[in-house]
């Protein structure tokens, strides 16, 4: 179904969507970060503190390190200092980064057994089923992040895949 090539791109693009984003963020009046949207998780920094929350869970999950503390409730609340959500971000993404250039083929192949923090109880996936939703969800939280930026008045440019360059 994937391939370490395709993790591998999935991991650039994540980094590229998220320094597009960072760098809207620190242009944006704290107020208007956290201005309530009406959306799911509410505010465009309770939202991309989530899709942090949810990326740390994941890699965890997969490369063993790491992962948040406290559950999908608390994951809106990760960090209330921006700089200390952009370090982290920017760690997160160094992290996905690494963990995809060391796949191996072999690494995407069998089931994933973890216990979730969601549902409360084990699942055991296969592995890829796994990596696609992780990648998923990250275009998921970051497209409901671009609407409320475009809302607020803000662009990040260009987000399709396939206008990621070579050097993003």
């Amino acid at each position: 179904m994937i391939t370490t090539d395709y993790c591998q791109m999935m991991a650039r693009y994540n980094a590229w969507q998220s320094r597009g984003q960072m760098e809207v963020f620190q242009s944006m009046p704290s107020a208007e970060l956290r201005k309530d949207r009406k959306s799911f998780f509410g505010s465009i920094f309770a939202t991309a503190n989530h899709l942090l929350w949810g990326d740390q869970l994941w890699m965890a999950r997969f490369d063993g390190g790491f992962g948040p503390s406290g559950g999908v409730k608390d994951s809106v609340n990760m960090h209330e200092n921006l700089q200390l959500f952009l370090d982290d971000r920017m760690r997160m993404d160094a992290r996905i980064t690494r963990w995809a250039a060391g796949l191996r083929q072999l690494d995407l192949v069998g089931p994933l057994t973890y216990r979730s923090v969601v549902a409360e109880r084990e699942f055991s996936k296969p592995m890829e089923m796994c990596v696609t939703h992780f990648f998923n969800h990250q275009t998921h939280h970051r497209g409901q992040i671009h609407a409320m930026l475009s809302q607020a008045g803000q662009s990040i440019g260009d987000t399709d895949l396939v206008f990621m360059g070579e050097e993003d």
